[in-house]
């Protein structure tokens, strides 16, 4: 799989972005927009941020495919303050989407041994 990076970021992750913060791949569902940056997984709506985690506060994604429909990409955040993110993704958007979860499964991958935080910071066995 070839890496791809987006050029020019739409707007509403434009202010969201940190210094030097790559932005790998963007997929848009019906209504959201899902970055992948090599950092961090981010789902906005308009200009409102839906979620926004680093890798390791990520449980698991699910990207179901069936005939006829929207694809459902799912993301599932570690803590239950972080809001699951359930998102149609058209047809045209599958490719775009795949590699994200890609990126997003090697990133997992790098960060399986990482501590896990609970949101205050303490770690989550502590």
């Amino acid at each position: 799989m070839s890496e791809r990076r987006e050029d020019a970021p739409e707007p509403s992750l434009l202010h969201i972005l940190g210094p030097g913060e790559e932005l790998h791949i963007r997929a848009r569902s019906m209504d959201s927009t899902v970055a992948i940056t090599d950092r961090r997984v981010i789902v906005t709506s308009g200009e409102r941020v839906e979620l926004d985690i680093p890798y390791e506060q990520l449980r698991r994604v699910q990207f179901d495919i069936e005939r006829g429909r929207p694809a459902t990409l799912v993301i599932v955040p570690e803590w239950p303050s972080d809001r699951p993110q359930v998102l149609a993704i058209p047809p045209e958007e599958y490719e775009r989407a795949a590699i994200g979860i890609g990126r997003i499964g090697q990133y997992l991958d790098e960060t399986r041994s990482a501590p896990t935080h609970v949101p205050d910071g303490r770690p989550a066995d502590g």
